[in-house]
């Protein structure tokens, strides 16, 4: 039987956010496509696997392959940023790096120092990848704890990839500024508006093509760029990008951040769709009809779809195993 557990952790800052336990109590495989119990799979070794979404999102983007994952015998942890899904309305506005700096750590606090996990995958959707990227480089001492990471459509600055979706990328934060969210219920993005003060680095971002963190600074003054330092996250990283996915995350925005891992430096994205970069434990793989596969996918789809479940969500399994201790 899958289980579902909620447990608040604090931040450092005071706000409360949602970890979900996911479990399977009677350990048996679920069919990735009808979620129906197999027969229990002994060769797998049990691992915690970390999920978490981006905006507009909470905790049911991940919970259908959080529930694939626990069915192999994995025990799977739901973080939800705070203010979405069962973690508390915070007290004061928040951005990208907020979720990172507080919301990350204190979840990872709850794995390592309560709960003494002794292995740890990660698994992010969007922006989830983003805020996991920027803990790591603020927070080193957890990267050798982490046996792997999964990126689902993850990237932050290569978004603008013509002229024509810089002006969409623009005329998005114009709008958003004026209205003062953005309503994601209403435009069918996902149940949570998330607002101009939580985008706008987004936006900037991608408009001026950096990472630059919007309150810490260098010796000399000068804004923080977590793109520089990318290079020292080491941990093996499987970077998925959808065909499909033409605003949030194209696959060319996809490719730059994967590759910033080892070329911090790097303005161009590489032309190789299923490939390596310079840290031969990586591989990125763009989903696309024209390359044999389901579905040419969308921001969404590419984590949650019957599509997906049936032949992206094994793979992810297969990348867990391989790394598994």
């Amino acid at each position: 039987m899958m289980t579902r557990t909620r447990h608040l952790v604090t931040t450092k800052d005071g706000e409360q956010i949602a970890v979900w336990r996911v479990a399977n109590s009677i350990k048996q495989h679920a069919d990735a496509t009808t979620g129906a119990p197999c027969a229990p799979d002994t060769s797998v070794k049990a691992q915690n696997i970390f999920l978490t979404h981006g905006t507009f999102s909470d905790k049911q983007t991940c919970l259908k392959i959080a529930e694939y994952l626990a069915g192999l015998g994995h025990q799977c942890y739901i973080m939800e940023w705070r203010g979405h899904g069962d973690s508390p309305a915070p007290k004061e506005a928040f951005d990208f790096e907020t979720v990172a700096t507080y919301d990350y750590e204190a979840t990872f606090r709850y794995f390592f120092d309560e709960l003494q996990l002794n292995n740890l995958h990660c698994v992010t959707h969007s922006g989830g990848g983003v805020g996991l990227t920027m803990f790591l480089i603020q927070y080193p001492d957890y990267i050798d704890k982490i046996n792997s990471a999964t990126m689902f459509a993850c990237q932050a600055f290569g978004a603008a990839v013509s002229p024509i979706s810089y002006a969409k990328i623009l005329a998005a934060k114009l709008v958003t500024k004026a209205v003062g969210y953005i309503p994601a219920k209403k435009l069918k993005l996902g149940p949570i508006n998330e607002s101009y003060h939580t985008m706008n680095q987004w936006f900037d971002w991608n408009l001026q093509q950096n990472f630059n963190s919007s309150r810490k600074q260098t010796a000399d003054n000068t804004p923080f760029d977590y793109r520089q330092h990318m290079p020292m996250v080491t941990i093996p990283i499987y970077a998925i990008s959808a065909k499909g996915d033409n605003f949030i995350s194209p696959t060319a925005g996809c490719l730059r951040f994967f590759d910033a891992f080892n070329r911090a430096t790097n303005n161009s994205p590489s032309s190789v769709l299923n490939s390596t970069n310079n840290n031969a434990t990586n591989v990125f793989r763009e989903y696309a009809r024209s390359r044999g596969d389901l579905d040419d996918y969308t921001h969404s789809r590419i984590m949650i779809s019957r599509h997906a479940a049936t032949e992206i969500w094994p793979t992810v399994a297969a990348w867990i195993e391989q790394h598994a201790r």
